[in-house]
């Protein structure tokens, strides 16, 4: 057993080592532990008031592609319509028993209108009309509560009178409040379930699998207490910052996830290392701090920083969920970041030898450098190919798949079937026709109205057109309505949107809820292309940086690749075929949301590399110290394996608990990501990575002199 060192304890070979820049800051933080822990009691306690709060204040709405002819005329139909815009509230009203002229249906209609105009937040409030908003069997009447605040609000607004007017249904007139402002109130209910869910399954498992891997239960606490801090700062702040920019609630919702994962991997590899020097190389503990901070600490540093430059490229995406999204993220992963570096080294330090306590077998097993994972180590390094192939044909295989994969914006399906947004479509769909929930809106000039409705009338895709409108203020713009012969969800509404825009007189602007899903949707198949370049870019030049080793930076790139390509080939055969959609308990839609690709492929490079730096990072550690290939490689898989492993493990639990519950959108992100890191964590990094090394030998960490000297001078190796 390590010796007891006390807090006070000064370093006893301090000049036998020379702490770089981290090295000194893991120093600064012990000697300043109650200075450092009351700053994070203090950050947690005043941002965590405001935690509590977040699923209320944050908006499901921003799906949307900024400057588009979508937007556009949403703006035009809030400001000159009455609010009859796409994020208008459209109130299904539907008698089982007779005609809602008769009955309770007039009761019912006069109690939601009265509902209705009560709400300040809302505009025009416009009833029924017979040949637009009330079925020909006069069974479906939908009565118009215009928007009178923008997009977020009005999902609020939504949530406010749902439940209301549902109450004022009767056994016979059954009351559904639907529209886009609806979809994504019902949505945030469902999601938070879902989430609420997933959370009870994951931190039981996580805690399982921590404990297995350190051996005792105090060590494998650590993680997620630093974790939960992080996770309850970002909250706070998401919720201070949603007072000033509209934030998203998927920002909380992919930042909960995503700084539970990392933010353990981050812990794992500082608490391994601080375990090694201290119990394992018997170092006192201040010099155990600034050596861990100085190797484990450097690549956490770097790993967060390649994090937050690939999410960087999702605010590229003119789209005010992206940004908000991925901000969201970067903050909650700063907050980890800083808790790892900055609070983690004060409780190891105080902890000391006490981090082993409610211990297993094992707990001294390996004390850093692993034997099981030193033995893997050689195997692959006797016999590379096998191994390597193996690998490479296992990804390849299964990201063939990807070849057929198709895209679009999600569709009714995503919400539970009982959902008052999911039911008032269908009621919608069957009184008005396919086309009805996603009403075409076109605005235009005054002088340009009849030529509008003459294309309307002859388009081969439009069933519907109603009259013209015109503005209460008397400006100079005409609104028409038109019902497309196509679901929402289909394809041929797109082209038939393309069709009209060419169509129509150049005043015209085309729009409604289903178009400006359109309009993001292709936005993202313009930008997905630009992200993926300027994450792999910057991601190259980031692992550039660290190593300087120009060919195992670029290998270690272009791995990240095939787990991403792979995981979308899965995704493919799950989503768009449906192959286990009744194990997890979802209906497919037949695609891919179209805002996967690029927000997803981000996420698993930065997780993808994450994992890399860590590998990489203790064999440029091993080649610095012995300038051997062999003891590079090996040692790296002997350092880093178990944490590789034992965090790939994590990561999967966390991300297949969220596959398990909830909408679909959710769905999708935790087996497309559980995938990405089952295969990138397994196969990627503890199988074709040392092989790369293996078959590059001394080339791997070989630097023009050109780029040496341009380059900082980063090292990996401590003292």
């Amino acid at each position: 057993m390590a010796q007891q060192v006390s807090e006070t304890e000064e370093p006893t070979h301090v000049s036998a080592f020379r702490p770089g820049p981290l090295g000194r800051l893991g120093i600064w933080v012990i000697e300043h532990r109650r200075l450092v822990a009351a700053v994070w009691v203090l950050v947690v306690v005043v941002l965590g008031a405001f935690a509590p709060f977040v699923e209320k204040n944050l908006s499901g709405a921003g799906w949307q592609a900024d400057g588009s002819q979508s937007v556009a005329v949403r703006n035009l139909a809030q400001e000159h319509f009455g609010g009859n815009a796409s994020h208008a509230i459209q109130v299904v009203v539907h008698s089982t028993d007779g005609t809602l002229d008769s009955g309770d249906g007039p009761a019912v209609l006069s109690e939601v209108t009265a509902v209705l105009k009560g709400e300040p937040r809302l505009a025009e409030v416009i009833p029924p009309m017979p040949g637009a908003s009330l079925s020909q069997d006069h069974k479906t009447a939908v009565v118009l509560a215009g928007a009178g605040v923008d997009t977020n609000e009005m999902v609020r607004v939504a949530t406010d009178l749902k439940g209301k007017l549902q109450a004022l249904s009767t056994p016979t007139v059954r009351v559904n409040p639907t529209g886009s402002s609806l979809l994504w109130s019902d949505f945030n209910d469902a999601n938070l379930k879902a989430m609420m869910k997933s959370e009870m399954f994951s931190w039981p498992v996580t805690m399982a699998i921590l404990v297995l891997a350190f051996g005792a239960l105090v060590a494998a606490g650590l993680p997620l207490l630093l974790t939960l801090a992080g996770l309850v700062a970002s909250a706070g702040s998401l919720v201070l910052i949603n007072h000033f920019v509209p934030v998203s609630i998927w920002a909380m919702n992919f930042a909960m996830m995503f700084s539970l994962a990392l933010g353990i991997d981050y812990a794992l590899f500082l608490v391994v290392r601080y375990r090694a020097a201290r119990m394992g190389q018997h170092e006192s503990g201040r010099e155990a701090v600034a050596e861990t901070m100085d190797t484990a600490g450097k690549a956490v540093l770097l790993s967060g920083a390649t994090v937050l430059v690939s999410l960087s490229a999702v605010m590229l995406v003119p789209s005010p969920s992206f940004r908000s999204m991925a901000g969201g993220i970067m903050l909650s992963v700063l907050f980890v970041l800083a808790a790892t570096l900055t609070l983690l080294p004060v409780v190891l330090f105080k902890l000391d030898d006490k981090i082993n306590r409610l211990s297993l077998p094992w707990v001294h097993a390996g004390e850093h450098r692993s034997p099981a994972f030193a033995k893997w180590g050689e195997r692959l390094w006797r016999r590379p190919l096998v191994w390597g192939l193996g690998a490479l044909v296992v990804l390849i295989a299964l990201a063939v798949p990807i070849v057929g994969l198709k895209t679009a914006m999600p569709s009714i399906k995503v919400l539970p079937a009982d959902s008052s947004a999911r039911i008032g479509y269908n009621q919608v769909q069957a009184a008005f026709g396919d086309g009805a929930p996603g009403m075409l809106q076109i605005v235009t000039r005054a002088g340009d109205a009849d030529a509008a409705g003459r294309v309307l009338a002859a388009d081969p895709g439009i069933a519907a057109a109603l009259p013209p409108a015109s503005p209460a203020d008397g400006s100079d713009y005409r609104l028409i309505q038109a019902v497309p012969k196509v679901d929402p969800s289909d394809p041929a509404l797109a082209a038939t949107v393309d069709r009209l825009r060419a169509d129509l007189p150049s005043s015209a602007r085309v729009g409604g809820a289903a178009v400006e899903n359109i309009d993001l949707a292709d936005q993202l198949h313009r930008s997905t292309p630009l992200v993926i370049g300027v994450v792999m870019v910057l991601g190259f030049a980031l692992l550039l940086v660290a190593l300087q080793a120009p060919l195992i930076s670029l290998l270690g790139t272009l791995a990240s690749l095939l787990s991403t390509a792979a995981a979308f080939g899965v995704a493919r055969l799950v989503f768009q075929n449906g192959i286990g959609s009744g194990l997890l308990g979802f209906e497919h839609q037949g695609f891919l949301d179209a805002w996967a690709p690029v927000f997803f492929f981000a996420m698993i490079f930065a997780i993808a590399m994450d994992y890399t730096v860590f590998l990489l990072a203790s064999a440029k550690e091993h080649w610095e110290k012995s300038g051997d290939p062999r003891e590079a490689m090996i040692g790296a898989v002997a350092h880093s394996g178990r944490v590789i492993f034992a965090a790939g493990g994590v990561m999967v639990a966390v991300f297949f608990t969220f596959a398990l519950s909830g909408p679909l959108p959710p769905k999708e992100m935790g087996v497309i990501l559980g995938v990405a890191v089952l295969l990138d964590a397994f196969l990627v990094r503890l199988v074709l990575l040392p092989v790369m090394l293996r078959l590059a030998g001394r080339a791997a960490w070989a630097t023009p002199a050109w780029l040496r000297r341009i380059l900082p001078n980063i090292t990996f190796s401590h003292g």
